[in-house]
């Protein structure tokens, strides 16, 4: 089964330009959901301490352990110290998104092309070459915001694409116009569809998404200025 973070890098990947609609914001979105993967396993919690879910404090649960190497990487991320949901998610997605790209290259579903912009500066593109699975989690989550109850994994990715204000560039549903979907997004990441632990813990990582995305953007706009 692919992770949250290799289904979210499918959905902001263009299937026929191999390019990313994220931007900046692709490397947080990937430590949201490594987060929020972490805490659908049950691995880690929140503690208490602020009433901002950004700065809520993770902490690993006694015992957790996961085999797929990725996330063991995010999980030593929070046993060293515990950290808050901003710090983890920032921590977690540096460097990452390499990594999630080349496992995606070694099961099919994309491929890494190597070109130059006007002949002289190098491009890596990452075009679709096998979409089923893509598909499917698309699917999923149209239907979801069509109307059908949400899982914990659509939830979480409906969420983490909301905190990067990209749910109605990557998704479309008949009958409602981009402001519908960003709503009806909204709706869904603050919904009931996982345990109450467990959604306290994927809303912190998708506070601390949406709280670094808006950092980054304000200083990009004061260094302008």
């Amino acid at each position: 089964m692919t992770l949250l973070a290799e289904d979210l890098v499918l959905l902001l990947l263009d299937d026929e330009t191999g390019s990313f609609t994220a931007g900046d914001a692709l490397e947080t979105g990937i430590g949201g959901a490594l987060l929020a993967e972490l805490a659908l396993l049950g691995a880690v919690e929140v503690g208490g301490g602020s009433r901002r879910r950004s700065k809520a404090t993770v902490r690993a649960v006694p015992g957790a352990q996961t085999a797929d190497p990725v996330l063991a990487d995010a999980l030593a991320l929070v046993l060293q110290k515990d950290r808050t949901a901003t710090s983890l998610v920032g921590r977690m997605g540096k460097g990452t998104k390499g990594v999630l790209l080349e496992r995606l290259v070694d099961r099919g579903m994309v491929e890494r092309h190597e070109d130059k912009v006007l002949g002289l500066f190098p491009r890596t593109r990452w075009p679709a070459v096998d979409s089923a699975h893509e598909e499917r989690v698309r699917a999923e989550l149209v239907g979801v915001l069509a109307g059908e109850r949400a899982g914990p994994r659509a939830g979480a990715l409906i969420a983490l694409l909301h905190a990067m204000g990209a749910a109605h560039k990557v998704l479309s549903v008949p009958g409602l116009s981009a402001g519908d979907l960003r709503r009806r997004a909204k709706e869904i990441a603050e919904g009931d569809w996982a345990a109450q632990a467990v959604k306290d813990a994927v809303q912190a990582a998708q506070s601390a998404v949406a709280t670094t995305i808006a950092a980054a953007g304000a200083a990009t706009a004061a260094g302008g200025s």
